[in-house]
């Protein structure tokens, strides 16, 4: 049962609920859950071009002295900055001799091999190319032409997000035995929120799913995120897919309006078994307009490992409903 008053003005971001419904007595969603109104979805998301792009990982993660090191679509990827501070990407194997440059140190930009010294720095050498690369300010991405096989494009396609010295961000990165369909898929499935995550959301309504041509393709969400016990934080949120490797939640009314939760699946590459990789990279950046925000922000050190932990409790169900749906899709065994 939602709350009397689900948005508004409030001196506090919580709500209380009215008493209750059990897990087992809520309104069930399954008949809602369309298997091709879902589908649907999915495919004007894996219609939609990408310049071949692909999230590597978050930009905090890049250290000056190491590099960083992926596999993105089969592919060894290795990211580093230059003298410049420019983000560098290219193969992960030394031209040389095959060694693994994830292993090698970066010394004033130029990343140096760490099996014969062979130093790199930035430019095509000894064989060696580098990829199109770009740093956001909260992602890294790296352009990969042969694996996308599309047009290329500059510049990868960033959805918006508040500004960053307005906001709150964290990256959670997790890896699954599935596909980057099998990902979307599940977060173009709203429904399953309260009933799969119980621990987290509650009064979960989809009050508008895809529908005529000249409207946004998005589902719109009323939910309330589960605080403790009867106190929670309702908002009304919208997902999109504005990628095939991209889903999109943004805050359109409630608490924390602007906000968004933006959901990247990087195929990795198959596994020892050959069955296909993906790692699932998500960046929660959050904005209030509430004066307490500040102090929020400035206590980011000691909430974004939370925020983390929250991400990583969702997403080690939903990479189980994900490698679910391949396990099914692969064997022809998935309904609808």
């Amino acid at each position: 049962m939602s709350p009397a008053r689900p948005w508004g003005p409030r001196r506090l971001p919580l709500s209380l609920r009215r008493t209750p419904l059990a897990w087992d007595r809520q309104r069930p969603t399954w008949r809602e859950a369309r298997p091709a109104l879902i589908a649907g979805a999915l495919k004007r998301a894996q219609a939609r071009p990408t310049g071949n792009w692909y999230v590597v990982g978050a930009s905090r993660d890049l250290r000056p002295d190491r590099p960083l090191a992926r596999a993105v679509a089969g592919r060894e990827v290795v990211l580093w900055r230059n003298a410049d501070g420019d983000l560098v990407a290219g193969p992960g194997s030394c031209p040389h001799l095959g060694a693994p440059l994830r292993d090698s140190p970066v010394r004033c930009g130029t990343l140096v091999c760490h099996w014969h010294g062979m130093a790199l720095d930035g430019r095509p050498f000894a064989g060696w190319e580098p990829w199109p690369a770009h740093d956001d300010g909260l992602l890294l991405w790296v352009r990969l032409d042969e694996a996308g096989g599309e047009p290329a494009t500059s510049r990868p396609a960033v959805p918006e997000r508040p500004a960053a010295d307005q906001a709150l961000t964290a990256l959670y990165t997790g890896m699954g035995v599935c596909e980057p369909d099998d990902v979307v898929a599940n977060r173009l499935d709203p429904w399953h929120g309260a009933w799969f995550h119980p621990y987290s959301f509650v009064d979960l309504t989809v009050v508008r799913t895809p529908g005529r041509a000249d409207e946004e393709d998005s589902f719109t969400v009323d939910v309330s995120f589960k605080v403790a016990g009867r106190l929670v934080v309702p908002v009304r949120a919208v997902f999109t897919a504005p990628g095939p490797r991209t889903v999109l939640m943004r805050i359109t009314e409630g608490e924390g309006e602007g906000s968004v939760v933006e959901t990247h699946a990087t195929p990795l590459g198959p596994d020892l078994l050959g069955r296909p990789r993906t790692a699932v990279v998500e960046a929660v950046v959050a904005t209030s307009d509430r004066p307490g925000f500040a102090v929020a922000r400035r206590a980011s050190p000691l909430l974004r490992p939370l925020m983390r932990a929250a991400a990583g409790r969702l997403w080690r169900d939903d990479l189980a409903y994900a490698e679910r749906r391949w396990a099914l899709r692969s064997s022809g065994r998935l309904p609808g």
